[in-house]
């Protein structure tokens, strides 16, 4: 177990001050908020991004007053990218530790299931690294919201910039063989198509795959002109450069979803991943007081760059934060009514949480790797990247 919580130290006059503000707090009953993410296994390069996030944001509530003059507790379990795990993880979280809130599920079959879970137990979820449509889709739940974007809004920045530099090209497509993976790969080419693009293949692998060699006889012979995947966290690593040694990404445009590529794996990957583009709804190269201020902090406390998923879960405590303190209570029904057409602060600009169907809607950006870097290419707004309300279950 690992939690976050302030500390204060007492000095003269002013300081002291602020000592006895920090000394209130710390007696205060603490919000606690259970974190279900993954700390091992394949996906654990994101599970970190999600702790830096999630620790950095509580240190500041807590150091500015807390939450309606509570201290924010975090505690963690990991859920291996498994969802059997993450729903044993999370009933503990709920049943024995008594949370209030749960965030940090990765794997989108976790978040799926740990949403149910969360209905049956009357708590709220939100989510800051999911992609899958459904979660605020055709599978949305009352008590779960997803602060991050979707595979869709992903898909409408990167299918802009694919159609204006690539005029309809062949497409072929590699996904993990799970939720996540099916929903982008659906997601893309659906976006893709509908600008001119034609799909010539897809296949799907299995998650921790160790070997992509045997798909490569399919990609070459479908001649694509661009080869998009959604495959994260070390298994990019494994496939990037798998593909560079066969030769597969040769004068190809790979191009792919937002956590394929990151500021967690890309050192990894080093040339291999030069030239390839990504819709996201983050960089750290938004050009902002709030974004700046908070690259820098990052940076301060974990000596490491963050990515869109330790933007989007530093935000989420936030989100959580305004909720709380609209709805003047930690009563789930109360701060879902709060969490409905809610705007709040993050470093990509200001979010509003769409009230039906749970989905934050964001600007979202195409961004191209040169050089070890990412630099922007594109951009869609955040009406035009969020598509359709389809959720119909509440």
């Amino acid at each position: 177990m690992n939690t976050t919580t302030l500390r204060t130290a007492s000095l003269p006059l002013a300081l002291a001050l602020a000592g006895f503000a920090g000394n209130t707090l710390a007696q205060a009953q603490p919000i606690r908020i259970g974190v279900v993410t993954p700390l091992s296994g394949t996906y654990a390069g994101i599970g970190q991004q999600v702790k830096w996030g999630l620790d950095l944001a509580a240190r500041q509530i807590n150091a500015a007053g807390g939450v309606a003059g509570r201290p924010l507790e975090l505690i963690y379990e990991d859920e291996e990218a498994n969802p059997a795990v993450a729903v044993q993880k999370a009933e503990k979280l709920f049943q024995v530790n008594k949370v209030d809130f749960l965030t940090g599920t990765v794997n989108s079959g976790s978040t799926l299931a740990v949403g149910q879970l969360a209905e049956r137990n009357g708590r709220l979820i939100a989510t800051t690294v999911s992609f899958a449509d459904s979660i605020t889709g055709d599978k949305c739940s009352p008590n779960v919201f997803r602060v991050n974007a979707r595979a869709g809004m992903q898909s409408a920045a990167l299918a802009d910039w694919v159609a204006g530099t690539k005029p309809n090209a062949n497409v072929f497509y590699l996904g993990p063989d799970y939720e996540m993976g099916r929903s982008t790969v659906a997601a893309f080419k659906s976006a893709a198509e509908a600008k001119g693009s034609k799909s010539v293949g897809e296949v799907f692998a299995p998650l921790d795959n160790k070997d992509y060699s045997p798909f490569f006889g399919q990609m070459r012979s479908a001649r694509p002109a661009v080869i998009y995947t959604s495959v994260a966290g070390n298994d990019t690593v494994r496939l990037f450069s798998q593909m560079a040694e066969f030769g597969i990404s040769r004068n190809v445009q790979v191009v792919g979803a937002s956590g394929t590529v990151t500021s967690q794996n890309l050192p990894a990957i080093g040339k291999a991943a030069d030239g390839f583009v990504t819709g996201v709804g983050y960089a750290t190269s938004i050009d902002s007081p709030e974004n700046r201020k908070f690259v820098a902090d990052f940076e301060a406390a974990n000596k490491s760059a963050p990515d869109l998923y330790g933007a989007d879960s530093y935000g989420v405590l936030f989100f959580y934060k305004a909720a709380v303190e609209k709805a003047g209570s930690t009563d789930t029904d109360k701060v879902r009514t709060a969490m409905r057409g809610l705007q709040w602060s993050t470093p990509q600009g200001t979010k509003t949480m769409r009230a039906g169907d749970h989905q934050a809607m964001q600007d979202m950006y195409a961004m191209r790797v040169n050089g070890g870097k990412f630099e922007l290419v594109g951009q869609v707004k955040a009406d035009a990247a969020i598509g359709p309300d389809v959720c119909n279950r509440f």
